[in-house]
């Protein structure tokens, strides 16, 4: 087992890996900007280094002084968390050609997943489901673009290859405006990703966004850990997260697993990892992996009893995958919610100083937060500030529980969408389940319609 790791994050997921980390005897070392001094994890951690100012570019998406920080305090391995460098295919090269273990995929396997048309020719070689579409990157001839959409349908939906976290798409419903929407689309992406190379698919008008947990060794080892539904979202932004996805049958969770799975072992996979999938009129259509640990990790382990935290810190250090296929069951029902520091109204950020932070408690209920009274929300970083899981023997029980922990959760001093939360909860679709992925924009645009 490894000795000690530096915690390449910051906030609720960087809390997360240091108690994994204790709980299975490794020392951590926490790098924080001087906005984050004050971080619980950086409080908890056996050793601690500043890196930097605020903004991320100067301190936690810099890759020599992260590196030098492992140097300089002597650790094993860097564990990147979610967001940041946790996909950086770079950064995991630097970590390891420096002599440390990145607690993730290996660096080709990022670079080859990362980019869209590398990683959906890789899914359709182990027969994983994709969307129709251009199956490459675009080239210029407009004639040629033209005859591909044609093939496609409208409408379509133009996508970066090196796109990410709703960024970089584009829909067009109509021929006159793909070559224009094409330029625009190009633009944004080498801005946002500097790379300008796009690609089109098939437009789905009302799919459900449903994704894979899969764990692996890098050995040939790999299992599935069921399905997540995320289709409660706003701007591509998930909101709220449930397992398992209502409507999803044992048959076709089996067959999309297995498939997973075998995409795991043919592209040699090491980790933590998600496939996700739109899911439309009874098909699956994959859109994409992401090679790390997902923020909506907490809903998988409650139904299936899995820390995928340590796995991950287990696989890193060489140890074989310790399940297999029939080893996993699936127990329950679990809801995330994501509690941002943000207006519930227009979604603007709100920074500022927590007066009052009182987490909610009670059977099934887990709080994954880094707040305290007195913390101060910087306004740097993305603005999550606090997951709410509730598991229940049945989802009613689940939501039912989620009810009541929104009911007894206090965040004073700043603006938060907990109230948004408790309004979707008591939604009578919401309730029903299997909403589309448009589901939440239709009902903000009608709440302002209504003002």
């Amino acid at each position: 087992m490894l000795d000690k790791i530096l915690i390449a994050n910051r906030g609720e997921i960087a809390l997360r890996i240091l108690r994994a980390c204790h709980e299975l005897g490794i020392r951590t070392v926490a790098v924080h900007s001087t906005a984050d001094s004050s971080l619980y994890h950086v409080r908890l951690a056996d050793e601690k280094m500043c890196i930097g100012p605020p903004q991320p570019a100067k301190s936690y998406l810099n890759i020599p002084t992260l590196i030098s920080a492992a140097e300089a305090l002597d650790v094993q391995a860097i564990h990147p968390g979610y967001g940041f460098l946790s996909e950086n295919a770079d950064f995991a090269e630097g970590v390891e050609s420096s002599g440390f273990t990145f607690i993730g995929p290996r660096p080709e396997t990022i670079r080859l997943m990362g980019d869209k048309v590398s990683a959906i020719q890789a899914m359709k070689s182990a027969s994983v489901p994709t969307v129709p579409g251009s199956g490459s990157t675009l080239g210029s001839d407009p004639a040629e673009i033209h005859r591909i959409a044609k093939t496609i349908g409208y409408p379509l939906i133009i996508k970066a290859t090196g796109g990410g976290g709703g960024r970089g798409m584009r829909v067009v419903h109509g021929e006159a405006a793909l070559m224009h929407a094409i330029d625009l689309t190009r633009s944004e992406a080498q801005s946002a990703f500097g790379n300008p190379n796009v690609y089109l698919e098939r437009y789905l008008s009302t799919p459900r966004h449903i994704e894979i947990q899969v764990l692996a060794d890098g050995r040939g080892n790999a299992i599935h850990l069921g399905e997540r539904d995320c289709s409660m979202q706003r701007r591509h932004q998930k909101i709220l997260e449930e397992a398992p996805a209502i409507g999803i049958t044992d048959r076709q969770r089996r067959q999309l697993g297995e498939r997973c799975v075998e995409a795991c072992k043919k592209i040699g996979y090491r980790g933590a990892g998600t496939f996700e999938f739109l899911y439309e009129n009874g098909e699956f259509f994959f859109i994409e992996m992401n090679t790390r640990i997902q923020v909506e990790h907490p809903i998988t382990e409650a139904i299936t009893g899995v820390d995928l935290v340590k796995e991950m810190i287990r696989i890193a250090a060489g140890d074989p995958l310790r399940f297999r296929q029939r080893d996993i069951v699936f127990r329950g029902h679990a809801i995330e919610c994501r509690i941002n520091a943000e207006s519930p109204i227009n979604f603007t950020p709100s920074p500022g100083t927590i007066t009052q932070w009182i987490s909610p408690g009670g059977p099934g209920i887990r709080v994954d937060s880094h707040l305290y009274s007195g913390y101060h929300v910087p306004p740097y970083y993305d603005s999550l500030i606090a997951k709410i899981i509730a598991y229940g023997e049945t989802r009613d029980e689940a939501l039912s529980r989620m009810r009541t922990a929104l009911s007894g959760t206090v965040i004073s001093g700043i603006a938060t969408n907990l109230s948004l939360h408790q309004e979707l909860l008591n939604d009578e679709a919401v309730k029903k389940g299997g909403s589309d992925i448009h589901f939440l924009t239709r009902k903000l645009e009608s709440r302002v319609a209504q003002a």
